[in-house]
């Protein structure tokens, strides 16, 4: 896996849920809930309200979070078989880690095959790649602790002003740089605001599946040496592709 498939980056599959799977001959549909007219008016679709919206949560991204989706994640559970085809007819694949409670799909492997893409990719500035990794340590260690990741943003901002010079900007113009990614990586809910708190935010575990250990020893060392080597690059020069649904 690459930092270029921030969205996309799977991990094995745990345990089964507490919650069975219907299988492929006991498909949740909209007849099933005696709605044989349908949900609205003109309604041709096939599925349940309820798998309706879990799909529909999978394909808005960048995730289905069982914590937050409390509803949505049974429901996706207990329809498993039917949206995993329903997105395989999109060129999609469904990733699920049971243990962190996330779901999110990314763009199927199709070889030589040549498919339109559905997942929308946005590129990765340098401050916006640093920020993440910063993330990924925090949560490392909180982890460890078996504690949550919290951050705030005078934390982060300092955490990163090692990396103001080769950013090539002024304190002032750097820190409204960070400030632009954790609004961006918020709206992503990578970062989730904790409640009565305007600056203090929990790290969401979907970030764990987005780096590898290896990735994050690479990286890191990379940004720095260029920090130590005041190696410039432009604050809002994309240094990697972010992938889908950053």
């Amino acid at each position: 896996m690459s930092l270029s498939e921030l969205s996309t980056s799977p991990r094995t599959e745990g345990s089964s849920g507490e919650i069975s799977r219907v299988n492929a001959d006991q498909e949740t549909t909209s007849a099933d809930t005696g709605m044989e007219k349908g949900l609205f008016i003109g309604d041709t679709g096939e599925l349940a309200l309820d798998t309706r919206r879990a799909l529909v949560q999978l394909l808005y991204g960048p995730s289905l979070d069982g914590r937050r989706h409390t509803k949505l994640w049974p429901v996706l559970l207990r329809d498993e078989d039917i949206i995993r085809r329903r997105l395989a007819d999109l060129f999609l694949e469904l990733m699920i880690d049971r243990d962190l409670l996330v779901a999110f799909t990314r763009q199927a492997d199709t070889g030589d095959l040549e498919v339109p893409s559905l997942l929308r990719r946005a590129p990765l500035t340098f401050i916006g790649s640093v920020l993440l990794l910063y993330l990924r340590r925090q949560l490392a260690q909180a982890e460890s602790h078996g504690e949550r990741a919290v951050v705030s943003k005078d934390e982060i901002v300092e955490h990163l002003s090692v990396y103001q010079q080769a950013a090539s900007t002024d304190k002032a113009g750097f820190i409204k740089r960070v400030h632009a990614s954790i609004e961006k990586i918020k709206e992503r809910s990578i970062l989730q605001r904790i409640r009565a708190s305007e600056d203090r935010f929990e790290v969401s575990p979907t970030l764990k599946l987005l780096f590898s250990a290896e990735e994050i020893t690479a990286l890191t060392k990379l940004y720095q040496r260029m920090a130590a080597d005041g190696l410039s690059i432009g604050e809002d020069q994309p240094v990697q592709d972010a992938g889908e649904e950053l």
